[in-house]
């Protein structure tokens, strides 16, 4: 799953300048001359297959992305009538995907950030042999970054493949900078809200955690796939409050997550002016 339906306005002021209109960051040519988006289903396919990969939007950016989508199957399509925050986003692409393969694992990239795919292999490898688990990837930290969420990374999980596996204790979102330098000085991970997991415990955490939510959604079940899906979808975002996964859901159930450490990837959350001009000038100084 590609997670290309946010409307964050962060970047409004420079992504108008670079397309002369209001499209989001991940429709935007920021860097390398392609869309976030574009990247990150390229990178994205190097691991997984094109018939595999989901792409989650939203129908009031249709304009906006509606080349790169050309000729693609509708079942690789999760549209969205409206942005209701990234915890609705991910429910309804769970619902559907489980609808197509109950057994399915998930793996969630964003599309606005300098995704990666190679830690993938062993985070799915994890997550068949514990299937009751979500695993994130968290990025060992370079530095106190206050907007980034944190990982704090507990006991150390029993795995063939890997030592670095360790339970969640708790999730930080946006830390004071007197907190993130703590964090990181107790050995904290940035979180790059890549996870992966069975279909079925992703469900599981959103049942528990936000309930009318998951009810909501399980009531226009037999309705996917089908002609009364688009009607019965308006209805319900209609009356939707907006939910955060991280927030609302991973922060509030930690003990059904595990997290896996990664270095050494050159990850880069563009969602803030001063990133994306500290990527441009470090990619600026590599080709010189």
């Amino acid at each position: 799953m590609i997670l290309a339906d946010g409307d964050d306005r962060r970047l409004l002021p420079l992504t108008q300048t670079l397309s002369g209109d209001d499209r989001p960051k991940q429709f935007s040519a920021i860097i390398g001359g392609e869309t976030l988006l574009r990247q990150t289903q390229r990178r994205v396919s190097r691991l997984i297959k094109q018939w595999q990969t989901l792409l989650v939007l939203t129908r009031t950016q249709e304009r906006f992305y509606a080349d790169t989508v050309a000729g693609a199957p509708p079942a690789s399509l999760v549209v969205q009538p409206e942005n209701r925050g990234t915890a609705p986003a991910i429910l309804y692409s769970l619902m559907r995907v489980r609808e197509m393969d109950p057994g399915a694992f998930v793996s969630f990239f964003p599309s606005d950030d300098e995704a990666f795919v190679a830690q993938i292999d062993l985070a799915l490898a994890s997550a068949e042999h514990r299937p009751d688990l979500i695993f994130l990837l968290g990025i060992t930290p370079e530095s106190s970054e206050v907007g980034y969420g944190w990982i704090e990374p507990g006991a150390l999980l029993t795995s063939p493949w890997s030592h670095s596996v360790r339970r969640v204790t708790r999730l930080w979102e946006n830390p004071s900078q007197a907190m993130a330098s703590t964090l990181m000085a107790r050995g904290c991970l940035w979180n790059s809200f890549v996870m992966v997991g069975h279909v079925h415990a992703f469900l599981n955490l959103i049942w528990y955690t936000l309930p009318l939510l998951f009810q909501s959604f399980q009531a226009i079940r037999p309705a996917l796939f089908s002609v009364a899906e688009v009607a019965l979808l308006d209805r319900l975002y209609s009356g939707l409050r907006p939910a955060e996964f991280s927030q609302d859901v991973l922060s509030k159930r930690t003990v059904d997550l595990a997290v896996l450490s990664a270095t050494g990837l050159g990850w880069r959350d563009l969602g803030e002016p001063d990133r994306v001009l500290l990527a441009l000038e470090s990619d600026h100084a590599r080709i010189h």
